[in-house]
């Protein structure tokens, strides 16, 4: 039994870990330092290890362990010396800060920026972004949870991630973290983009400064009006027949905030009633472009549902119930790997061309991570890819005939 005829080529894992270049990690551990004093586990390596528990799902530092030493014969495949330990694993996960990963992602963001979906393509998407943020339940009071404590005082922690997504390539281009219990409009300040943008938020981000700073900055914001928000009618815009017809209830011009006092701050700003055709609900939307169409604005905000459909998707396809560690730098490494796999994977989708449903592809290389299948060829024709490999193996286990029958 040759090991040429059965272990041809490079494992599917080994494919993935191709398209993050070794230079790239090495050069931001090296600004870093984060191999400093460190003898086993790299940077590399510990990312290596952190991106197997991901794609395999894995709840327990001996799940990690225990399966890379199964497969301790292809470790070198991984570009690795030999499988992590538990207590070796657990320290880089509370000792090599977690910056190290974002810079990794964000790493691999420009890199692939080109081949991302609707990034070659002219698309109103490609200027638009999502901003809002999840919470992660901690079965430990690790971070401040949100809600009401149990009747034994005791409350689950929780960490909120803040996401800025690109609409264009649905992928986050900025992440912050905080304690779930933390108001979100601060991390709204961060937020920082080019001139003709187009950002789309919730409600419970009000931050009338930022909202001038937007304007300034000439970025157009769409948001939802608060009910207990202050403004004062300025001027009605007229409203067409043919926006009546799509939902358009009013249009006018406003100026938010209180306007008798002289320390308020003020916004300039333009106010949408809208009527869902379909749900009959009413909303009313605020932003500060007087140049888009009514509807125009409507169909902007009906765009943040995205960002949730991304929430769902990285909670649905990766662990991020159970933590590998218990502390914030541990929860923050783990949510940044599966940043990092979901990018990847997302560019590998798009190379192949794959029809495949992301959850299905997901499942996919889970069951397969370690199985010598060309990547591209098993996406596009899984049975088939895996037929001829059994035909393969066939043929080699059969003994030559010798004699005619």
């Amino acid at each position: 039994m040759s090991k040429g005829s059965f272990f041809t080529g490079q494992p599917i894992f080994n494919q993935i870990l191709s398209f993050i270049p070794r230079s790239l990690v090495s050069r931001i551990a090296r600004e870093s330092g984060s191999d400093r004093y460190c003898k086993s586990l790299k940077s590399y390596d510990h990312l290596v290890t952190m991106l197997y528990a991901t794609f395999n799902r894995c709840t327990s530092l001996r799940e990690v362990t225990t399966g890379m030493l199964a497969w301790e014969h292809r470790i070198a495949h991984l570009g690795m010396k030999s499988h992590p330990r538990r207590s070796t694993l657990s320290d880089a996960n509370c000792r090599r800060s977690e910056q190290v990963f974002e810079q990794i992602y964000l790493g691999l963001l420009n890199q692939y920026r080109s081949v991302l979906p609707d990034s070659r393509k002219r698309s109103k998407k490609n200027n638009l972004y999502i901003f809002d943020s999840t919470s992660i339940a901690l079965f430990q009071e690790i971070l401040k949870g949100s809600g009401l404590r149990r009747s034994d005082g005791k409350n689950k922690g929780g960490i909120k991630v803040h996401t800025l997504l690109s609409s264009g390539q649905d992928v986050p281009v900025m992440i912050r973290y905080s304690p779930a219990a933390d108001n979100d409009v601060r991390f709204l300040k961060e937020v920082k983009l080019n001139a003709g943008s187009v950002i789309v938020f919730d409600r419970g981000y009000c931050d009338y400064r930022t909202y001038n700073r937007f304007t300034s900055d000439r970025v157009t914001f769409v948001t939802r009006k608060l009910n207990r928000s202050v403004y004062q009618i300025d001027e009605q815009r007229t409203v067409s027949e043919e926006q009546l017809k799509q939902g358009v209830l009013s249009d006018c011009n406003i100026t938010l905030g209180y306007t008798y006092l002289k320390k308020a701050v003020q916004v300039r700003a333009r106010l949408v009633r809208f009527k869902d055709p379909v749900t009959q609900k009413e909303f009313e939307f605020i932003t500060n472009n007087r140049r888009l169409r009514a509807i125009t604005v409507a169909n902007y905000y009906r765009q943040r549902w995205q960002i949730e459909t991304f929430f769902k998707r990285i909670k649905q396809n990766y662990e991020l119930q159970y933590f590998l560690g218990d502390n914030a730098n541990a929860i923050k490494i783990q949510i940044w790997c599966a940043l990092i796999a979901d990018l990847i994977l997302k560019v590998i989708r798009k190379g192949s061309k794959s029809k495949m449903a992301f959850s299905n592809l997901t499942g996919l290389v889970r069951l397969h991570l370690m199985t010598y299948l060309d990547l591209n060829a098993f996406l596009k024709w899984p049975e088939k890819s895996l037929l001829n490999k059994i035909q393969q193996q066939k043929q080699v286990l059969q003994p030559p005939n010798l004699f005619k029958t």
